[in-house]
Order: structure tokens, then C-alpha cells, then sequence
């Protein structure tokens, strides 16, 4: 299994495929996204792989959907979030962020490199995606300010072209937004800018 990280980690270090293959899982709306203005929010987000019942998973959560605030609740995503001050950076950030909310300990994590900056308009952050792993099934504690649900998600599932697929979501009382791209894993619908990380990755790995 370690030749599947080995691979991917090579992978990372050659040029990235970027907004090509973000914009293969992104809704048409967001390919004419602007690009970041000068007082976008940093973030950080961590893509972890570890090894379940022989297959590399990745740990995505799903955000509570309680704040009328919150842009992105009730949505998955990769554990993470904003750069404090005290992050050294925004690696560090994702970091900070994967244990705070799903309790993986930052220092049992290897990060094998990054993919594209992902800019998201309707929270105004420039996300930098990461990619890590750890070599054991970890034992998660989500934090419930958080994470109302830490999904584990074999990578294969994302791999498999039957789980790429189309539909309407209504997005608000006033907006719906039609054939919208996502991945249908486990009963959830992983679209928006995850779903593009996401791709982006695909293509990292296939590459």
C-alpha cells in the first residue's frame, strides 16, 4: 500500500494540473470566478490519506448546519480552516486546523505537498489545499462546534466514474443552481470547491 504514497508524493512535486482539473467538478458559475482581491481571508485545508481495511481513505467531515452565518454549513470539506496569527504558516495552519477538529495529532502527520490555491467568492478565502497521510487508522474526535460528522471515504470511490455525476441544488430560498458537478459517496453530495481539490488530486494521481 506505502507505493500508492510514495507515488502520489513524486506526483506532487511535478507541475500541478491546477484550474483545468478543478474546473472539470466545478459549476459553470464558478469558471468565470474573479480572481482573489487583496483582502482575501488565508486558509488552510489538509487532504489526509490513511490505510482502512486495505484501502488508502481520505477523512472529509461534514460541517453542522446551525449558524445562518455560515456559508458552508451543512457542506463537507477537508478539515481546516482561517491562518491565526500564530501559524507560521498556512501548511501550519492545516495542520492546527485537522487536529482541532477531527483530533489527529499534527505531528504524526507527513505532508507529502500541496495542490492549486482554490479562491472561494461566497467566503472570500483563498484556500491552500495540502496533502498528508498517516501510516495508521487513526481514532477520530471531532470537535461538535465543527464537525457534525467525520466521513471516511475510500480514495477508490472518487476514482470510480459511476460516483461523478450531475444535479439541481438549491442553495438558498432564492437560488438554485442547475447541473451542478459532485461526487454521490456515501449518501452525501461532496461538490463546490472540495469536489474541485478533489479533482484537482484525481489528476495528481493519474498523472
Amino acid at each position: 500500500m506505502i507505493d500508492f504514497i510514495q507515488q502520489l508524493s513524486r506526483n506532487l512535486q511535478s507541475p500541478l494540473p491546477g484550474r483545468k482539473a478543478q474546473y472539470k467538478m466545478a459549476h459553470a458559475v464558478r469558471q468565470d470566478t474573479p480572481l482573489p482581491p487583496p483582502n482575501a481571508r488565508e486558509a488552510g485545508v489538509l487532504a489526509l490519506f490513511y490505510p482502512k481495511a486495505k484501502d488508502w481513505h481520505l477523512a472529509l467531515i461534514l460541517r453542522p448546519n446551525k449558524n445562518p452565518n455560515d456559508r458552508h454549513g451543512g457542506q463537507v470539506s477537508f478539515p481546516g480552516g482561517k491562518r491565526e496569527e500564530s501559524d507560521e504558516n498556512l501548511q501550519a495552519t492545516a495542520l492546527r486546523e485537522t487536529e482541532e477538529e477531527v483530533g489527529v495529532d499534527r505531528r504524526d502527520v507527513e505532508v507529502l505537498g500541496a495542490l492549486t490555491d482554490l479562491y472561494i467568492p461566497v467566503s472570500n478565502f483563498l484556500v491552500a489545499p495540502y496533502v498528508g497521510f498517516l501510516d495508521y487508522e487513526p481514532v477520530f474526535n471531532p470537535q461538535p462546534e465543527e464537525v457534525e460528522q467525520v466521513l471516511e471515504i475510500p480514495f477508490s470511490a472518487f476514482m470510480d466514474a459511476q460516483n461523478h455525476q450531475l444535479k439541481d441544488l438549491r442553495i438558498n430560498s432564492q437560488m438554485t443552481l442547475k447541473k451542478v458537478p459532485y461526487f454521490a459517496v456515501q449518501q452525501q453530495t461532496v461538490w463546490g470547491a472540495t469536489a474541485m481539490m478533489i479533482s484537482e488530486l484525481l489528476e495528481v494521481w493519474e498523472q
